[in-house]
Formats: C-alpha cells, sequence, structure tokens
C-alpha cells in the first residue's frame, strides 16, 4: 500500500482522495468511472463470495470499453497475486 500510494502521490493524485479509498463508498472524492473500476475490484478481491454480480460488470461497461476492462481485471489480478505473496512471505520493508 505504501508502495502505490507513493507513486500515486507522485503522479498527481490529491493526498485526500488517497486518505479516504478505504471509504470510497462514502466519500466523495470518486467519479463514476473510478467507483466502477473499486466495485469491480473488490468484487474480484472477494471470490469466495461468489461471483461478481452483472450489475458490477453492467456498471464497468459504462465507463470502460472491452481492452480497458482486460486491464483493470488484469491489474486487479496482479495487486491480488503480488498482496498475497506479500503476506504469506512477510518481506522485509526498506
Amino acid at each position: 500500500m505504501d508502495m502505490h500510494s507513493t507513486a500515486l502521490r507522485k503522479a498527481g493524485v490529491e493526498q485526500r482522495k488517497l486518505d479516504t479509498v478505504a471509504g470510497w463508498h462514502d466519500s466523495r472524492f470518486f467519479d463514476a468511472r473510478e467507483r466502477a473500476a473499486l466495485a469491480w475490484a473488490e468484487a474480484l478481491t472477494r471470490l469466495p463470495d461468489g461471483a461478481p454480480a452483472d450489475a458490477l460488470y453492467d456498471g464497468l461497461k459504462a465507463h470502460f470499453d472491452d481492452k480497458e476492462i482486460a486491464e483493470v481485471t488484469m491489474a486487479v489480478a496482479l495487486i491480488n497475486a503480488w498482496n498475497r505473496l506479500g503476506v504469506g512471505l512477510q518481506p522485509e520493508l526498506p
């Protein structure tokens, strides 16, 4: 999380947006496109709860084309893989 928030700050993302990402459902700092991506990421991360609802995919389709949906989905999958490696292997922090 530290690595990503540092990169996002350097990319110009507002600090208050980063501060509220954990509460994105209630935060007013995220637009409809960002909310669709965050909902999709959350659903893919919680697969044990079941497959993501069709409505979430429909929400993505309203803001992303097929290529972008594939890219967001791959990014979520990769981040989840890295998170599981980090939790399992507990690497030393810099």
